[in-house]
């Protein structure tokens, strides 16, 4: 059969219009069809294209589009500003990119603006009043330190280094870069946390390195993970939790279960490690931490769960508390993102996050009378109704994971993800300051509320804001953003001093008082 006969809306070729003006079929429909796509790319761009940062690839390709006004100063809570006109002397296509921008991202680079002035407010504070110390104190204007990284200095310098770099903020990138080379120094004697100095230090160079290319980031990384290594010299490969930087010499926190070793720090060594060892050649590095794992394979699990604490000479569980927040959460992020980051090829790394999910899903996850999810904590056999502020990363996390599960899990695992991101959310909403508590309650008649004195508390922790942020770009749901914004304008209203960004000691309050430290996550975490 001739191909013509079967494109009915064709004319034959040689066939004249009956006017002049007028198209053929032929061209009619294929007009038709442009204009089709045309009007289908517009509304699908709207309504599906999550990311500001790459909403605009034609506009880079078109010197002058999408240009927004010059970053200047001012207060956050201004009315955001309208993007210019523009230009009349544009190419067609130029008007046309400038065109889609607008509609995409009305207000939204604005938004990621104000994140980078926040950002800008807290390093300039630091460098003003801080620099080379730890941490900042932003009512008292001067450094802090707390026992966690001994003498060891530039906490905020190390673990803000990424978030310069991403935000595009190349001078402070330098400034940053030149102190790490000329005054990082792990030649002391100090005691440190293996883990905080791992996951601030070692992470932020590793990730420096990675985004710049830097040499003396890579260098800086492997030099502090083998002054690390004597962590592991216990009759379990078990790493203590402190260590003394010159001796080598380690213990355990006295208060934790007999001397254990603690389950988010021991467990949160992995990602780094492995990378150590990809940078330095050397294979000490991922051996210590696969051991780690094998020593809790060969471990029976009560009820497939991880106890929190574990005793590194022994190798036995200690106290059987288990928590997906404070003493156990990261554990589980990092079996997951070790799965991740081998592309996909860590199937024990795998197996052990899925295992520990379902466990947790069995055991902990449970809904309030009010409809709320939430992850309690289990001590001995017994149900704590108590859910912390560091246990709301798990909503990101499943959210995370959810496409490598079983099939028939992906749907739930979404929504479970979902539910956990209100529940925080809720934690928020239900203080006076829109900013959540340390730990919050689903019993005596409450729900998503702090009722102790000592849970009320908020230090810039980036958990909440964290799952916020991964359920937007698996979702696109635009509640996610207007979370996130919401919890900016508490930041500003309430953390906000002459000094930076301030810690509150009580959600609850009509006014704030301030606990006085700028913690370094929340410029390396938070603001990112």
């Amino acid at each position: 059969m001739p191909v013509a006969s079967l494109l009915p809306f064709t004319a034959t070729p040689n066939r004249k219009s009956a006017s002049p003006t007028s198209f053929r079929l032929t061209e009619k429909f294929i007009l038709l069809l442009v204009f089709s796509g045309f009007i289908t790319l517009c509304f699908g761009a709207i309504f599906f294209l999550p990311d500001s940062s790459k909403l605009c690839i034609l506009c880079s390709q078109t010197p002058g589009a999408c240009q927004l006004a010059p970053l200047k100063p001012r207060p956050l809570m201004e009315k955001l500003p309208s993007l210019p006109q523009p230009s009349s002397s544009a190419a067609y296509l130029n008007e046309e990119a400038e065109l889609f921008c607008k509609l995409l991202q009305p207000g939204i680079m604005h938004l990621r603006d104000e994140g980078k002035l926040m950002m800008q407010f807290s390093w300039d504070n630091y460098k003003r009043y801080a620099w080379g110390s730890n941490e900042l104190r932003p009512v008292s204007k001067q450094g802090h330190s707390s026992n966690l990284f001994g003498s060891l200095k530039g906490a905020t310098i190390v673990d803000a280094l990424d978030t310069l770099y991403i935000m595009e903020m190349y001078d402070e990138f330098e400034a940053a870069t030149e102190w790490v080379e000329m005054n990082l120094d792990f030649n002391m004697n100090a005691e440190i946390s293996v883990f905080e100095v791992n996951i601030r230090f070692v992470g932020g160079l590793l990730s420096a390195y990675y985004l710049s290319g830097k040499e003396v980031f890579r260098r800086k990384a492997v030099e502090l993970g083998e002054k690390l290594l004597p962590a592991f010299k216990t009759p379990t490969g078990i790493p203590w939790a402190l260590l003394n930087l010159k001796s080598g010499i380690g213990r355990n926190w006295p208060w934790a279960s007999g001397g254990s070793s603690i389950l988010a720090e021991y467990g949160t060594l992995h990602l780094e490690f492995m990378h150590l060892s990809e940078l330095s050649g050397r294979p000490v590095f991922a051996e210590k931490v696969m051991n780690i794992r094998k020593v809790l394979n060969r471990l029976d699990k009560p009820q497939g769960l991880y106890p929190n604490y574990l005793n590194p000479n022994s190798g036995q569980w200690g106290q059987h508390h288990v928590s997906v927040g404070g003493l156990g959460d990261s554990f589980y992020e990092y079996l997951l993102k070790a799965w991740l980051m081998s592309d996909k090829t860590d199937e024990e790394g795998k197996k052990l996050y899925y295992d520990a999910l379902q466990a947790i899903e069995k055991n902990l996850i449970r809904k309030s009378s009010g409809g709320l999810t939430y992850i309690a904590e289990w001590k001995g056999g017994l149900l704590e109704h108590k859910m912390g502020h560091l246990t709301c990363f798990a909503g990101g996390m499943i959210a995370l994971g959810a496409d490598g599960g079983p099939d028939d899990k992906t749907g739930h695992q979404m929504e479970l993800a979902a539910e956990i991101a209100r529940t925080c959310h809720e934690s928020y909403a239900r203080t006076s300051m829109k900013l959540g508590p340390e730990a919050f309650r689903f019993d005596g008649g409450v729900e998503a509320i702090a009722t102790r004195q000592n849970e009320k508390y908020f230090i810039l922790r980036p958990e909440v804001i964290e799952t916020y942020m991964y359920m937007w770009r698996f979702t696109h749901d635009p509640k996610y953003r207007q979370w996130g914004w919401e919890a900016v304008q508490a930041l500003e209203k309430y953390c906000r001093v002459e000094g930076g960004y301030s810690g509150v000691r009580d959600v609850y309050a009509n006014t704030p008082n301030h606990d006085d430290v700028q913690q370094s996550f929340y410029l390396a975490e938070t603001l990112k």
